[in-house]
């Protein structure tokens, strides 16, 4: 079954500075889950990103597109945090597609949380890692039985706009172009250091 964006919020867990290095794969992660953004803003979808104490901020990449109005949690799991909830519930919204990091901790918790909870949950699995790449498969493996749906961060913005020949599908173009521009043949993003501001 197809996913409709009047019902879709996007979720970005966690992306930190002072763990993202440690991610495996995480420049490509943080070019992908900045389209997944970039993409979710052209379509008015909610965004809701989390950061869990003392692990620094948002990276500034993603800052600069999701302002300050993240929320701040001590649990792995959003769904823990009222504040999150509180959030979630005020959308109206039931599907809930899920990046950041890392998969098999605070991303599977809180997609086990949202299953329980009667959400639909998409796990875009191109834009989420861990520290090992066993514990991010076996993660995703996990929600998969458990009921959340995978797909990928291109698949999932061509799901949600839907239709070609708009200027909000042109919007999309722009943006599928650049993210493309850092992926060589194979889809493996080029290494590149991240942006750094201070």
């Amino acid at each position: 079954m197809r996913i409709r964006r009047a019902d879709c919020i996007l979720a970005v867990v966690d992306v930190q500075e002072r763990l993202v290095d440690t991610i495996a794969g995480h420049v490509s992660m943080t070019e992908n889950i900045t389209a997944l953004v970039k993409a979710s803003e052209a379509l008015q979808l909610p965004i809701i990103a989390t950061e869990q104490e003392k692990l620094g901020g948002i990276v500034p990449e993603l800052k600069a597109l999701l302002g300050s109005g993240s929320v701040r949690k001590l649990t792995f799991s959003c769904c823990d945090s009222p504040e999150f909830m509180t959030h979630v519930n005020a959308t109206g919204r039931r599907t809930v597609i899920l990046c950041g990091i890392e998969t098999h901790i605070c991303v599977m918790q809180t997609a086990l949380d949202l299953l329980v909870g009667h959400h639909r949950v998409l796990v875009i699995r191109d834009a989420t890692s861990s520290h090992a790449e066993a514990d991010r498969e076996t993660a995703l493996r996990r929600m998969e039985l458990a009921g959340a749906e995978i797909s990928t961060v291109e698949a999932v913005i061509y799901e949600l706009t839907e239709k070609a020949g708009t200027d909000e599908f042109r919007k999309i173009l722009d943006i599928v172009k650049e993210r493309r521009t850092h992926m060589p043949e194979g889809g493996v993003s080029k290494e590149r250091k991240p942006v750094r501001r201070h």
